[in-house]
């Protein structure tokens, strides 16, 4: 929480600047486009990422689908998750984020400015809306990225909890491509007492298409997509023990 708080201290003056734009360039989507609204938010990424001295190695970039319209599930270790994913992510990218965190302070502008999804936790109700929504949006052309743990509690290494299903019922009635997608050591960033220089990585994994899916029950893809990460989380962390 060290970085976190240091974040926020030596960016005071650009908070000050920005979090106004993001609400107004939220506020009208008539006047910015989701790539003008997108290339905003990775500028206020940026300035993040440097002042937390962190650095991200990507791979896997090229597995990113050229055709807009699809879903990224990646693993949850921390607040910097999303923010390392999206820097390396080229093209618009909205977030599927609960409701009650998405209601704090910059978060709320930045879901905003991305026009991302809040699901409600006790809401069986809203969260089928929610899902109903973003399938249809994905259908239309837009991309996602969501966290299938849900959360992350206080992540102390690169181990992951069990995955929620229901989110990937958005993918099965959207019918679109789904992204695996791997953070490694993201859990430093914002999670260790320490300003020490952190290097983290994310790993785009090939998609897994529709006809790959197919018939398919959404607790079964969610595992499919599970097991998948859990091996290319075990793949990284065996390379890095033996160097």
């Amino acid at each position: 929480m060290i970085r976190f708080f240091y974040v926020i201290i030596m960016r005071i003056f650009s908070i000050m600047y920005f979090v106004p734009k993001m609400s107004y360039y939220a506020k009208h989507p008539e006047k910015y486009s989701e790539q003008d609204r997108y290339d905003l938010a990775l500028g206020v990424i940026d300035r993040v990422r440097r002042t937390a001295r962190v650095t991200t190695t990507y791979y896997g970039q090229e597995n990113i689908p050229e055709k807009s319209g699809y879903i990224m599930f990646a693993n949850h270790q921390g607040k910097y998750d999303a923010l390392g994913i999206l820097e390396g992510h080229p093209k618009p990218c909205s977030v599927l984020m609960d409701k009650k965190r998405s209601q704090m302070f910059i978060a709320k502008q930045f879901v905003d400015l991305l026009d991302g999804q809040r699901i409600e936790k006790n809401s069986p109700r809203q969260q089928i809306r929610v899902i109903n929504d973003m399938a249809r949006e994905v259908s239309e052309g837009k991309n996602y990225l969501v966290f299938p743990e849900g959360g992350y509690g206080k992540k102390v290494d690169n181990s992951i909890e069990e995955f929620k299903y229901g989110c990937f019922i958005c993918a099965i009635k959207a019918k679109c491509p789904v992204v695996p997608v791997v953070v490694i050591d993201s859990y430093k960033a914002f999670g260790v007492n320490s300003l020490k220089k952190v290097k983290t990585k994310v790993i785009y994994m090939k998609p897994i298409e529709y006809s790959e899916y197919e018939g398919m029950k959404a607790p079964e893809l969610c595992q499919h997509v599970k097991k998948l990460i859990a091996e290319e989380i075990e793949r990284q962390t065996a390379t890095a023990e033996t160097k």
